[in-house]
């Protein structure tokens, strides 16, 4: 509003002026300012009934004791106990027949799959197809044996661990037995067992290297022992990779993956779930 244009019965100014505008002191509406202190007051009930402001290790509590994690809690109960039959018949019965039930079957695959996505694709990945030092889970080439029993120990009791049943084998560091050309012969040799090795002489010369150095574990064709978890180096399938330069590492340093025991963090019938989940991935024995 311009000075000039005021009129005697416009309402005060707020004194403010801007190259001779002022501005009106309108009061705000009633309804919008009683609008306003019920937002104050409801918000001044919301911190004393429920948890708000945050101290050092928590939060205000609250009158009404509301806490999101134990409605959680409360709806994670709930769902176990609807669960609770099918979740014991599947931990009693033979892991060879769940499959044979559709209805146990199902249920154990949706299961499996959420403990899958839990627990296990961090490493195997979201598809169960693995990465570098992680197995794919859709072949067939298994360390340990891909029939559902061997899934099922190897996931309850995990790889190289402290479990007393855990799968457990080590292989030595070659480099602190043999010398470099040694070396690089059962590298051209252990490519030939599944492809074109760079140099043809230093293969043949590095088989005898193998028979005394690697059958042991490996079987002198070279096709591994589950009963060891040692790998099949005939299949052209790697866990670590089957290039020469990523062979020569293993050789020289070994490898030693380790996956952790799920039986103190899974119940009897989700070790069962996925490792029926697992087994049926494409790949299971």
């Amino acid at each position: 509003m311009s000075q000039n244009q005021k009129n005697p019965d416009d309402v005060e100014t707020t004194g403010h002026s801007w190259d001779g505008i002022e501005e009106f002191d309108n009061p705000m509406p009633r309804w919008w300012l009683w609008t306003f202190y019920a937002t104050i007051f409801w918000a001044v009930l919301y911190t004393i009934a429920y948890p708000a402001w945050p101290l050092i290790s928590q939060a205000t509590p609250g009158l009404l004791g509301y806490s999101t994690r134990g409605e959680v809690a409360e709806q994670i109960a709930l769902v176990e106990e609807n669960n609770a039959a099918i979740n014991e018949q599947l931990a009693s019965v033979e892991l060879t027949e769940i499959a044979a039930n559709s209805e146990l079957g199902t249920y154990a695959e949706n299961a499996g799959g959420s403990i899958f996505a839990t627990y296990c694709s961090q490493c195997h990945g979201s598809g169960a197809a693995g990465a570098v030092g992680y197995p794919s889970l859709l072949d067939d080439d298994w360390l340990w044996g891909g029939d559902i029993e061997n899934i099922y120990l190897t996931i309850a009791h995990g790889i190289r661990n402290d479990d007393l049943d855990s799968r457990y084998s080590e292989m030595p560091a070659f480099g602190d037995i043999l010398e470099d050309p040694e070396i690089d012969q059962l590298v051209n040799y252990v490519i030939s067992l599944s492809g074109t090795p760079e140099d043809a002489a230093m293969a043949a010369a590095g088989e005898e290297l193998f028979l005394d150095n690697c059958s042991s574990c490996h079987g002198e064709d070279g096709k591994g022992d589950v009963f060891q978890g040692a790998p099949n180096l005939a299949d052209a399938i790697w866990l670590y990779g089957g290039d020469p330069d990523t062979l020569r590492e293993t050789i020289t340093y070994s490898r030693f993956g380790v996956m952790p025991p799920w039986n103190t963090r899974l119940s009897e019938a989700e070790l069962r779930a996925v490792s029926h989940y697992v087994h049926t991935r494409g790949g299971g024995e």
